[in-house]
């Protein structure tokens, strides 16, 4: 049975560090690699994250941002829902005062009271 190392992890500092020394040219790629038993593959990806600024620490990790922006289209979709609503009710209320006549109802009343025309006998 081939024995595997376990799975490391480097912190943020590690690799920007890193990164930077390789950048200013104080260490090269190769040295880097055998001083941290690294593979030149890996030292590639993190050397094109360190030149688009992904290892900023002030930077969200994108875990937090993914959920920031499933919260956001959350809320945008009930928005969108409530306006539709709003709309929807609009428009009825607009054919129903179109379509107005003698015999309108009222919520509260019913019809429409018959004038008074005197008094009762």
């Amino acid at each position: 049975m081939v024995y595997k190392a376990p799975f490391r992890r480097f912190s943020r500092q590690f690799k920007q560090s890193l990164c930077a020394a390789i950048r200013a040219g104080t260490i090269g790629r190769r040295e880097a690699q055998r001083a941290h038993r690294l593979s030149g593959n890996l030292i590639h990806q993190w050397l094109d994250q360190f030149d688009r600024g992904q290892f900023d620490p002030t930077e969200k990790p994108a875990a937090r941002v993914a959920e920031e922006y499933e919260l956001r289209i959350a809320e945008l979709e009930r928005k969108v829902g409530q306006l539709t609503m709003e709309a929807d009710l609009l428009k009825k209320t607009q054919k129903r005062d179109h379509s107005s006549s003698d015999d309108d109802f009222f919520v509260v009343s019913g019809p429409r009271p018959v004038p008074f025309e005197g008094l009762a006998k």
